[in-house]
């Protein structure tokens, strides 16, 4: 399988002074957002993180509000383990000092379209490496047209989508590609997983819907083939367009209906797929899970229907201002109960072009959208700064990447010793 672009030969002298500069920085990690909901569990997660301890690497939490910042330190008793570092979304000289300082930032500060470019430029511009949480498909877009080059020439990762979405389907197709190259001698050329999720929203997730919604890129939004180079780009797309219908699936044995998140997560694997060459045959589609039966018939055509209907309707400002009213506001989110019952699981199936099939699965308990979320990219931000040398390509290996094309078995293992669920069944 083709190795990502943007790989340069290990004795170039600036990405090996790059990197070097990178391993004496103060800091291994500099979590940015930290006081958000999805921030703070950031923060838990890193100080009761035994591994990260027994470095010796420092750490860091960066925002705007000092006193802030120092709640949240103290609620999660790493006042010996992390510094504060002030810096605004809209302040470049503090993000550069920022960037300068470590050798990698995990950023959970969305909408990230509204908040997270300058901080990503200044990452860029000092070979610092990022992973954030974004869902937001334009955005990164945009990213890859300003850095993917110029991080690719330094050997700098930035890697958004280090959540649910789309860690799990990224690496579930990445994970069946592997299987079925190793097990049969082929590729797969057709993908399909089925989410089941139990879960709460946070405000900082709506308000990153929203902002998407409200602006010029919710046209963008509906490509299929939005992340992809162009020279990958398909002339005929209508194959990958996203599902609007409910299905009763052979593979899956249920009723499948539009998934919520599949017009983010299939445009991510969709670029794994141009970055690590699958194929110009390989087709990627993901759907909700609902069941067996005439009850999981109803609730598939029900869903599909309000699905469709209700993105219509937030075309409408007003219908948008009402969401944002009812919805929790940014630092706001489900109880601690709530998250710790909630799960998901991804369901996957991989076929061959000769018809070999293979399925996998990927699993955790917890919230989907902040317990599993947390775990995600906490252990994508730990796998750049523990674990440089055993990621894929070498450590002159970067660009605007995807959670398969930047750390691949590295972040499965790290996930797997974190306990998640993710396998590959004959």
């Amino acid at each position: 399988m083709a190795a990502a672009p943007g790989r340069r030969a290990a004795g170039a002298g600036h990405i090996v002074s790059r990197t070097a500069r990178a391993t004496k920085r103060r800091y291994a990690v500099v979590l940015y957002g930290a006081t958000g909901f999805v921030g703070r569990q950031t923060v838990a997660y890193f100080a009761a993180h035994a591994e990260l301890s027994a470095s010796g690497l420092r750490w860091a939490l960066a925002g705007r509000n000092a006193d802030k910042l120092e709640q949240v330190r103290a609620a999660c008793a790493a006042e010996q383990q992390a510094d504060i570092l002030i810096a605004s979304a809209d302040d470049h000289a503090a993000l550069d000092a920022l960037a300068r300082s470590t050798a990698v930032v995990l950023s959970t500060a969305g909408p990230f379209d509204l908040y997270g470019s300058a901080l990503v430029a200044a990452c860029v511009k000092h070979g610092t490496h990022y992973v954030d949480i974004t869902g937001e498909t334009p955005w990164v877009q945009g990213l890859i047209t300003r850095h993917h080059a110029t991080a690719a020439s330094s050997g700098t990762r930035i890697v958004p989508f280090c959540g649910f979405d789309s860690v799990p389907s990224d690496l579930g197709a990445w994970l069946l590609m592997q299987a079925m190259q190793q097990r049969h001698g082929v590729p797969c050329v057709d993908v399909k997983a089925a989410f089941t999720v139990r879960g709460g929203l946070n405000g900082g997730t709506m308000a990153s819907v929203l902002n998407i919604l409200g602006s010029a890129q919710a046209a963008a939004f509906a490509d299929p083939f939005l992340l992809c180079p162009p020279t990958r780009r398909p002339t005929d797309v209508s194959g990958h367009a996203d599902p609007t219908r409910p299905r009763l699936d052979a593979d899956f044995k249920a009723w499948l209906a539009p998934f919520f998140m599949g017009p983010i997560n299939t445009r991510v694997v969709r670029r794994s797929a141009a970055l690590l060459g699958y194929g110009d045959a390989f087709h990627y589609q993901e759907y909700l899970r609902l069941g067996a039966g005439p009850l999981a018939a109803a609730a598939a055509a029900s869903l599909s229907l309000s699905m469709g209907v209700g993105q219509r309707a937030m075309a409408w400002s007003g219908v948008r201002a009402l969401a944002a009213a009812l919805a929790p506001k940014p630092g706001e989110g489900p109880s601690e109960a709530a998250m710790d019952g909630g799960s998901f699981r991804c369901e996957l199936v991989g076929t061959s072009a000769t018809g070999q099939q293979l399925r996998g699965r990927i699993a955790d308990r917890g919230d989907p959208g902040n317990r599993a979320t947390t775990k995600m990219v906490c252990e994508s931000a730990l796998c750049l700064a523990l674990e440089p040398s055993a990621l894929p390509a070498g450590p002159g290996f970067g660009g605007v990447l995807t959670p398969a094309s930047a750390f691949g078995v590295v972040l499965v293992e790290r996930l797997r010793r974190a306990g998640m669920t993710l396998v590959v069944d004959a």
